[in-house]
């Protein structure tokens, strides 16, 4: 397993391989044009006469350079002209690298960009296989992935440095994005278009598992949400139910069927909350759900004051859905 870095040099699928190749170019052609009009810098200032040195001669009326000058100003052109077509063409060859990707089976994912979260939605298959999660993709390792991106409110965009290149997610177009994940482990994403306010906190992970896993994680996805056992969990269920809670999650099985907020069916089984925003544990749930403004100040749930009882009651329900 990787260690799931943001990393865009450490590329772990064929589409971050391309990117990375293009960038190495663009690296040491910039590297050495630069280091270039840094001697050329360095060699006018050594040859610029000095203060007390003797005005120089009136050159104005000198219509032809001298020979040695235009040579090096040709030359200069020369060179710079080659390197402008050697960067187009490996742009142009890592755009055809990047469209050749096999889509033979490939996984298809819907995702929606909102401020400042992820929804993920799962397409293959008949209508009654779709099922929706938020602020994770999970992929089989070497099959590839298809996203279709789509924006609810402003322009973001969907980057995964480890596996693929960025793509804008524009309201009232679709894109679609396509990558494959050559070795298990957990791959950090991140917006990569400036959104709003919390735009920093608008992560997600990418989870590469191999077939078997995926299958699994699958299949418990696909199930509603599992009945709490305890009398807390089922307090909990209630409550969440009865308050503003279920005017805008969803939890599949139960009365809560809002849509303005991420999916909750399997929440427990996520590493985070918030996108990316806090770790997915008893204490900052309790706290995110308590005053979610506190941690991320602008997103679009509002504190919920409530009893400690309470607040307990529903961070067990919401811990036990896994």
């Amino acid at each position: 397993m990787n260690p799931g870095v943001h990393d865009m040099l450490a590329a772990w699928g064929p589409q971050a391989g391309h990117v990375a190749w293009l960038w190495n170019i663009f690296l040491a052609i910039c590297t050495v044009v630069f280091l270039a009009v840094l001697a050329a810098l360095v060699l006018a200032l050594r040859r610029a006469p000095r203060i007390d040195a003797p005005a120089p001669p009136d050159l104005s009326t000198v219509n032809v350079p001298e020979p040695r000058l235009r040579r090096s100003v040709t030359m200069a052109v020369a060179i710079t002209i080659v390197g402008l077509l050697v960067l187009l063409a490996a742009s142009v060859f890592t755009d055809r690298a990047l469209a050749r990707l096999p889509l033979r089976d490939a996984v298809n994912i819907r995702v929606t960009g909102h401020q400042w979260w992820w929804t993920v939605t799962y397409v293959d298959g008949p209508v009654s296989e779709t099922f929706e999660t938020a602020n994770e993709i999970h992929v089989p390792v070497g099959r590839p992935v298809v996203v279709q991106l789509h924006a609810s409110d402003v322009i973001h965009s969907l980057w995964i440095p480890s596996l693929t290149g960025k793509r804008d997610l524009i309201p009232g177009r679709s894109a679609t994005l396509a990558f494959r994940a050559d070795q298990p482990g957990i791959y950090r994403g991140q917006c990569a278009e400036f959104c709003g306010f919390q735009h920093a906190f608008m992560a997600f992970e990418v989870h590469a598992e191999t077939a078997e896993n995926f299958a699994r994680w699958r299949q418990l996805q696909l199930a509603p949400a599992a009945e709490p056992a305890g009398a807390q969990a089922q307090r909990g269920k209630q409550l969440f139910q009865s308050i503003q809670c279920a005017m805008c999650h969803a939890i599949q099985g139960t009365l809560a069927q809002g849509k303005a907020g991420p999916d909750l069916t399997h929440l427990a089984s996520r590493r985070t909350i918030g996108a990316g925003t806090l770790p997915n544990d008893a204490a900052h749930l309790a706290s995110w759900i308590a005053d979610p403004q506190r941690h991320k100040p602008g997103v679009n749930m509002p504190a919920n004051p409530m009893s400690g009882a309470d607040l307990a009651a529903i961070v067990s329900y919401l811990g036990s859905l896994k």
